[in-house]
């Protein structure tokens, strides 16, 4: 009986503690957002496949976006998962969707209605909208000439919410929105003459208007826009303040610059002009020496395309190309550099490229073991144009001013110092002409995109829009021989 009793007790007592234990586990607090992603170690986040947020290239994936929330990741812990959605309207419906990704980092304005959809981070990147016109056709200057005009643009777009909003001030304004094209589409329609206006924001025009020389922008539609990231409505806040903390740090340390600077820093060099003249010396030119360009850099491990952009920098693809300092040559060798090389005759274009070729790797890999890719990549660009003593004075000069010695973004804010007697008075080698080597840098890195989005056939499985800058002597299938980068 006794033994009942005390059995009977301690049953009693362990039910109560086990319902006590599971009524206390009831009322604990869920995980917040920010700390379920942390817990399951990855970071789902959904784009668009465009040139200015998110692709793949033959060295995997890139993109402004891609490379921002990359970064956010890391500084989560995490891994990153990306998806791509089909159209805008995809990326709202997928983000409020349950189980859908946690942000979208896709390149989008915030604005007052989609903000009855979703969450919106500070601001990362301010651009404006532009009306896009084809060249040769009348220019449009105010918003009565949109009137009676062919215009399509995205569906979903900001773009479409200010023309939308435009039509009750101008009842005749009509447009189209379609989720079947990209920036990049609409583009390439107005400079086939395919539709008469479009509207896109600065920043994706000014990537790829050098692809499209006839797009040209006709004026701009209202004040800045703020690009932000997007997170689905709700009331956890953990993730939506992580993002604008990491936002904040990025700007004061820079990150945010480095990454304007790698891809936009360089995209406004060539003006309708060079962009023209270039266009068409990719095919009267460059299939003259391409062969030349491809066999030097596979002797030397680097990337063709970066051989045959200095070449075009430097000499504009003319083999007896002679400067006023008597630097001569398709690759502009001095004749004590070329003799180095083992150049007997500057003239002859293959002895040209092989020398050029030679040369880049050797200013390369002389550069200080500090200095990393992409950087290193651009600091033998400019120590091949103003030499490697030079280029150290500049980085010294970076270093004394607090700047990173390391960073290209940093250093050629120095070079245009070795100038002026007030700065070269204090360097080693003197006196340069310092602003050549950075206009140099901007102007091959323009090239060298060109080159590598016409020999670039697909993006993300899709096929890339063929130009007429397009040439036989670039030819798609033979992609497998290109080399990586420097």
């Amino acid at each position: 009986m006794f033994a009942q009793t005390l059995f009977r007790k301690r049953c009693t007592s362990w039910l109560l503690a086990t319902g006590i234990f599971l009524m206390l586990s009831s009322c604990a607090e869920p995980p917040s957002e920010l700390e379920r992603i942390q817990e399951e170690g990855v970071l789902r986040v959904i784009t668009r496949n465009s040139p200015s947020t998110y692709f793949q290239d033959r060295n995997g994936k890139t993109g402004f976006e891609y490379e921002l929330v990359k970064r956010f990741a890391g500084h989560l812990g995490v891994e990153l998962q990306i998806e791509t959605a089909d159209s805008i309207e995809d990326i709202f419906s997928r983000l409020n969707r349950p189980g859908g990704p946690a942000l979208a980092a896709a390149g989008l304005v915030a604005s007052e209605s989609r903000n009855q959809l979703a969450r919106f981070t500070r601001p990362y990147l301010e651009t404006t909208t532009q009306v896009v016109y084809r060249l040769g056709q009348r220019r449009p200057t105010r918003i009565e000439d949109l009137v009676g005009k062919r215009i399509l643009v995205l569906r979903g777009s900001s773009q479409a919410e200010k023309l939308q909003a435009l039509q009750a001030e101008y009842p005749e304004l009509s447009y189209e929105e379609s989720d079947a094209v990209e920036a990049v589409d609409l583009l390439r329609m107005v400079d086939e003459g395919q539709i008469d206006l479009t509207l896109v924001e600065s920043n994706e025009l000014a990537m790829n208007q050098v692809y499209f020389t006839n797009a040209r922008a006709a004026f701009d539609l209202e004040d800045e826009n703020s690009l932000s990231w997007i997170l689905p409505k709700g009331e956890d806040e953990s993730l939506l303040n992580a993002a604008n903390e990491f936002l904040d740090e990025a700007r004061r340390n820079g990150t945010l610059q480095r990454l304007h600077e790698r891809y936009y820093g360089h995209v406004d060099v060539l003006g309708y002009v060079g962009a023209y003249s270039f266009a068409k010396h990719l095919q009267q030119r460059l299939p003259r020496y391409e062969k030349a360009f491809r066999e030097t850099a596979r002797a030397h491990g680097i990337d063709w395309r970066l051989l045959a952009a200095i070449g075009y920098q430097e000499s504009h693809w003319l083999p007896d190309a002679t400067s006023k300092t008597g630097v001569r040559g398709l690759m502009m060798l001095t004749l004590r550099t070329a003799k180095a090389m083992g150049v007997s005759n500057r003239l002859d274009p293959v002895q040209s490229i092989q020398g050029g070729g030679k040369y880049l790797v050797k200013v390369h890999a002389s550069l200080p073991d500090s200095v990393l890719e992409p950087d290193r990549t651009w600091f033998a660009l400019a120590a091949y144009n103003v030499g490697g003593g030079h280029l150290e004075d500049a980085r010294k000069l970076a270093e004394a001013e607090g700047l990173d010695p390391n960073k290209w973004l940093d250093v050629k804010q120095m070079l245009p110092r070795l100038a002026q007697k007030q700065w070269y008075s204090k360097t080693r080698y003197g006196y340069a002409r310092g602003g050549e080597p950075v206009h140099f840098v901007a102007n091959i890195r323009r090239y060298y995109d060109i080159l590598t989005w016409v020999t670039q056939p697909q993006m993300e499985g899709q096929q890339l829009v063929q130009s007429d800058i397009h040439i036989p002597g670039i030819q798609a299938e033979d992609l497998s021989e290109n080399l990586p980068p420097l």
